[in-house]
């Protein structure tokens, strides 16, 4: 049976959460279209969970105002919303069986016995838990339980699947599992998903957009690639796995970019970088390193500090001479052996690789 889904359109507009003199979120602003894969971030107490209780309907707001679909739905209690959820801790019943725990929401609505069975039946093949239907969850592994609670939010067809760090008990192996699961379900649904995380990695892995909280104050809203590659601030780009920052003198565009200095060294900067300012930002993929000082290109002298082997990929930590600390990682096999701490290299990098932050 194929569940017939409309999927939301939610705005948010200067949404506030104050207790008492502590403000938990600050003007946030934001629309999450339709059928989207929307991904809170940021580190804990950021205010990323107390958003999506707000768009829940379990908090109120103490400033601003929600919309669904262009309706005001801000004092609209969370019953009324029919949003599907999926807790943290999944939030199962455990004296009721799976299929009677993915039936519970349809049974509450009234939903009659042929069509429950149907959807029921429908959402325990979609989560791969076919045989397992008459167990209790305290019978089921962590990863199978997530899978009740996933069908148990989406057997009602929610036009808002909302879903608290779901993975956040799972081990590293099954977690990524279930990431793959949740892609699928996100893909056939068409549900507007909203998803709480703070690993970086799966909030790229699985977003159609991230939004990066820090302090209650919303950062920057977008796509993965952007998000990464181009952060809006300092927090964003060092938040978003290693960043390498280089500070700079006398930055100024010139007909195809910037020309400035790091050190004794001339950098040329790419003019998508954007405005010249104080600090140039390298991710550690997009810097080569060599014993050897390359034949052309942005480069820096760096004396290596540490190696670590990594399996796949060596992580270097290295110091510009008289200047910044710098992480560097390189295929292991195409690593230069007698790059050891103590020796003198050269990082390099395409002028377009480095932005202005």
């Amino acid at each position: 049976m194929q569940i017939a889904r409309q999927a939301a359109e939610l705005t948010a507009q200067g949404i506030g959460r104050a207790y008492g003199d502590f403000h938990a979120l600050t003007d946030i602003s934001l629309t999450i279209g339709r059928g989207e894969f929307l991904t809170l971030l940021g580190p804990s107490g950021s205010g990323k969970t107390t958003f999506l209780m707000i768009l829940a309907g379990f908090d109120r707001p103490t400033a601003g105002t929600l919309f669904k679909d262009g309706a005001d739905i801000t004092r609209l209690p969370a019953e009324k919303r029919a949003f599907g959820m999926v807790f943290q801790g999944y939030a199962l019943f455990p004296h009721m069986s799976v299929e009677k725990n993915i039936a519970f929401p349809l049974q509450i609505q009234g939903r009659q016995p042929a069509e429950i069975k149907s959807r029921v039946d429908d959402m325990i093949d979609r989560v791969g838990l076919r045989g397992h239907e008459k167990k209790r969850p305290a019978d089921l592994s962590g990863g199978q339980q997530q899978r009740v609670a996933l069908a148990r939010a989406l057997v009602f067809g929610p036009s808002v699947l909302l879903l608290d760090e779901p993975f956040s008990a799972l081990d590293k192996n099954l977690r990524g599992s279930m990431q793959d699961e949740v892609r699928r379900l996100h893909e056939e649904t068409g549900t507007t998903f909203v998803f709480v995380t703070h690993d970086q990695s799966e909030a790229l892995a699985l977003s159609t957009r991230v939004a990066i909280f820090n302090q209650g104050r919303l950062q920057q809203v977008a796509s993965p690639r952007d998000i990464y590659e181009r952060p809006a601030n300092r927090f964003v780009a060092e938040f978003l796995g290693d960043i390498n920052i280089l500070p700079l003198t006398a930055a100024a565009m010139n007909g195809r970019g910037a020309v400035a200095r790091c050190g004794e060294q001339q950098i040329r900067i790419a003019a998508a970088a954007g405005s010249p300012t104080a600090n140039l930002a390298i991710r550690p993929e997009h810097m080569a390193l060599s014993a050897e000082r390359p034949a052309a290109g942005n480069m820096l002298p760096v004396t290596i500090e540490t190696v670590t082997y990594l399996g796949p990929v060596t992580r270097f930590a290295a110091r510009v001479d008289s200047g910044p600390a710098l992480v560097l990682e390189t295929p292991t096999h195409a690593t230069t052996p007698n790059l050891a701490p103590g020796s003198h290299a050269w990082v390099s990098w395409k002028e377009e690789q480095g932005y202005f932050l």
